[in-house]
């Protein structure tokens, strides 16, 4: 099974999601491809033993953690929303080990559905730029959403993510090469290259 694939199949862009949180995209991406050519559904994942399943997604960060909330996961969208994983937030929200962020990527890249799925690099640019002035990434969801227009929802992680990892770093951001310094209000800029 391919990447490309896995956007769009909810169930398996949950379980990329949970395994990418403090772990590393390649280190992400090799463990899900492992672990997505045992198990690619809710009904093959809970027939996995915790300790086989650990060994699958290893090294990723807490992976006997997320072994376990994967499994767990699997079962109540088995047991309570019949394998198919849910189409809302609030019945996202109702998985073991997934929060806002896991759940509104799940909607957007999953299923279509317009969300605004922030991480870290999501919440500092915004607030580095100067759309937002927020301290969680609840409050840069709710205040992007009232700014950018909602064909964009969707896009709006990928292309910040892509951003913050090659420009906009966390610290000494490369401001010389950006293509939207005019544009950026630098908050909290001290350093830059």
């Amino acid at each position: 099974m391919t990447e490309v694939s896995w956007s769009r199949n909810p169930y398996l862009v949950l379980v990329s999601c949970m395994l990418s949180l403090r772990t590393k995209d390649e280190t992400t991406r090799a463990a899900s491809q492992r672990l997505f050519k045992v198990a690619d559904t809710p009904y093959k994942m809970i027939k996995l033993s915790p300790f086989y399943l650990q060994k699958l997604i290893y090294p990723v960060g807490f992976y006997r953690n997320k072994a376990k909330a994967i499994l767990e996961a699997s079962r109540s969208i088995i047991k309570i929303y019949g394998g198919k994983v849910p189409d809302t937030l609030e019945g996202l929200l109702n998985l073991k080990g997934v929060g806002r962020k896991t759940a509104n990527l799940v909607l957007g890249l999953g299923y279509g559905i317009p969300a605004i799925c922030v991480d870290t690099h999501v919440h500092g640019i915004s607030n580095r730029l100067g759309w937002v002035r927020t301290k969680e990434p609840h409050q840069t969801e709710e205040a992007l959403q009232k700014i950018i227009p909602k064909q964009h929802w969707i896009d709006l992680n990928t292309a910040l993510v892509t951003f913050g990892q090659n420009i906009c770093v966390p610290v000494s951001p490369r401001c010389s090469i950006c293509y939207v310094r005019s544009l950026c209000k630098r908050v909290g800029v001290t350093r830059s290259r």
